[in-house]
């Protein structure tokens, strides 16, 4: 059987800008992807914790070290530049692998310094 399980996490990241007018996505730096382990083009969920909106979008790599967590398209008009949000990616494995699996999770500071640690 196959379970879909938290794979990585950014924890509260500061939306650095919206777009309306790119489309759609979510651009995080460079730094970001890869202390949590993700990729552009994964699916990721976003669940914005000052006004409750969770939705699905896709990655698109940022310019490294630049701290950007910017919203494009559609998903624009669900932030405001400044909320925190949370980010999180999914993945599918074997329920018996999943019991032992351990997912990236990273808890940037205000100033998208990157403190990783791993979920208990």
């Amino acid at each position: 059987m196959m379970i879909e399980v938290l794979k990585s996490k950014l924890h509260c990241v500061r939306v650095t800008e919206a777009n309306l007018n790119y489309m759609g996505s979510i651009t995080i730096d460079e730094d970001l992807l890869d202390a949590a382990n993700m990729i552009p083009g994964e699916k990721v969920q976003v669940v914005d914790n000052n006004n409750g909106e969770r939705f699905e979008t896709y990655i698109i790599k940022g310019e490294r070290g630049s701290g950007c967590v910017c919203l494009n398209g559609a998903a624009a008009r669900k932030v405001q530049v400044g909320d925190i949000c949370i980010i999180i990616s999914y993945a599918l494995m074997d329920f018996e692998e999943a019991k032992t699996f351990k997912p990236t999770v990273v808890f940037p500071d205000p100033n998208t310094n990157i403190v990783p640690s791993v979920a208990d």
